[in-house]
């Protein structure tokens, strides 16, 4: 938040309750003509007013390539460590739209790394963030112009 003061980019804080219980900021962002959502590290279930709202115009990136591996709990070392118990060789992320599921939307994007037998959590996650870093911006902006 500070660095958006700063950057003079306007920013609305998301009451949980009012999230959930109330319109999920659908005003809000039509107010503030926002037509595009990109999630990144957001855990909690879009509320379908939000998704009816806005179906097709939000996204979200996973650590892992579904459908393997997603769903209600399956996020940051949970994911990486179900991977790694499952005895996957590959893994990578997944940039998918967002529905009234939890990782469950059309898939845009995939990329895949190596699952070493060495691998903990830790090293997994570090290779995922890596392909997270290096292809989410070129989706965002790919998936934009086609909007």
């Amino acid at each position: 938040m500070a660095i958006a003061q700063k950057e003079q980019i306007p920013t609305i804080l998301i009451d949980k309750e009012k999230f959930f219980r109330g319109n999920a900021y659908v005003g809000e962002l039509k107010e503030r003509r926002i037509d595009f959502l990109v999630l990144a590290g957001f855990l909690w279930k879009i509320p379908l007013a939000l998704v009816q709202a806005f179906r097709g115009r939000i996204i979200n990136i996973h650590p892992a390539l579904l459908p393997k591996f997603g769903g209600k709990g399956m996020y940051g070392k949970h994911v990486h460590e179900a991977v790694i118990a499952a005895g996957e060789r590959e893994s990578g992320m997944t940039i998918h739209f967002v529905d009234e599921f939890y990782d469950h939307g059309q898939v845009i994007f995939q990329a895949v790394c190596k699952v070493e037998p060495n691998d903990t959590p830790e090293t997994l996650a570090q290779k995922v963030h890596a392909l997270e870093h290096r292809y989410f911006p070129k989706i965002i902006e790919d998936t934009l112009q086609k909007k």
